[in-house]
């Protein structure tokens, strides 16, 4: 079995974590917004990697859990390995029940079409 510590924390979205369970058995644990904090400032840039492309979500990771902003290095992983861990980030999106209409800074009205929400799972391969 590999080290676990030789293996990166990947960092996934809904759709790249569907494209990493081919195979072997998995944990999934739900994360608080301070423990995916927490996880991601215990481990160095070089040993994390960023398997989507999804903007919104580095802005969840940046702006709204305050983690210092890095460049983790992007990869496509088709394949969790025995022993390696992952966060997801998982976005879930609704049609908003009201449609308030508001005067952005230029004057043009925009309106609330969507509510976006996050929740994060700690995911692991265990065989």
């Amino acid at each position: 079995m590999t080290d676990p510590k030789s293996l990166p924390l990947l960092l996934l979205d809904n759709s790249s974590m569907m494209s990493v369970l081919n195979q072997g058995e998995f944990k999934c644990y739900n994360l608080s917004f301070d423990e995916a904090k927490h996880l991601l400032e215990i481990y160095d840039e070089s040993d994390i990697l960023r398997c989507f492309s999804n903007q919104d979500i580095e802005t969840v990771i940046f702006d709204y859990l305050g983690v210092t902003k890095r460049n983790f290095e992007y990869k496509r992983i088709r394949n969790i390995r025995a022993g390696q861990d992952a966060i997801v980030f998982k976005l879930y999106v609704t049609p908003s029940e009201t449609q308030p209409i508001i005067q952005a800074d230029d004057g043009v009205e925009a309106k609330k079409i969507q509510n976006v929400y996050v929740y994060c799972q700690y995911l692991t391969r265990i065989s």
